[in-house]
C-alpha cells in the first residue's frame, strides 16, 4: 500500500522524485512524516540500483529521477560503494516538531553513515 498524499499520480511522482533527489544530493531533508515515509522507499530503491550497477539499473534510476545525470552519478559512484556491505535501511527518520500552520509532524529524513 502507498500514500496518495492528496495529489494526482503525476504530481505525486514528481514530488517524490524531487525529494529523493534532495536526499541523495544533500544527505538529508526536512519534510512531513507522511512524505518522508514514502520517499524512504524510493531512496532505498535508488541506492539498491546503484549497488547493482548494471545498465538496466542505471536507466531505471534515470527514468525515475527525470534524467538528472548528476544525481545518478552520485548514486552509482559514491553511495553504492559506501553502502556495499549494508543489506538495506539506508535512511533514518528523526522526528522534529509540529509545523505551526497546520500541526503536521515535521521530520528529518537522512542517509545513514
Amino acid at each position: 500500500m502507498y500514500r496518495k498524499l492528496g495529489r494526482e499520480t503525476r504530481i505525486r511522482r514528481s514530488i517524490l522524485a524531487g525529494i529523493t533527489k534532495d536526499v541523495i544530493m544533500n544527505g538529508s531533508v526536512v519534510t512531513t512524516e507522511a512524505r518522508a515515509k514514502e520517499v524512504r522507499k524510493f531512496v532505498d530503491k535508488m541506492i539498491t540500483y546503484g549497488k547493482d550497477g548494471s545498465l538496466v539499473a542505471r536507466r531505471k534510476a534515470l527514468a525515475f529521477l527525470h534524467n538528472d545525470n548528476t544525481v545518478v552519478k552520485k548514486i552509482f559512484n559514491e553511495l553504492a560503494p559506501r553502502y556495499a556491505e549494508r543489506k538495506g535501511g539506508y535512511t533514518r527518520i528523526i522526528k522534529l516538531k509540529e509545523r505551526i500552520g497546520d500541526d503536521a509532524l515535521m521530520v528529518r529524513l537522512e542517509l545513514v553513515d
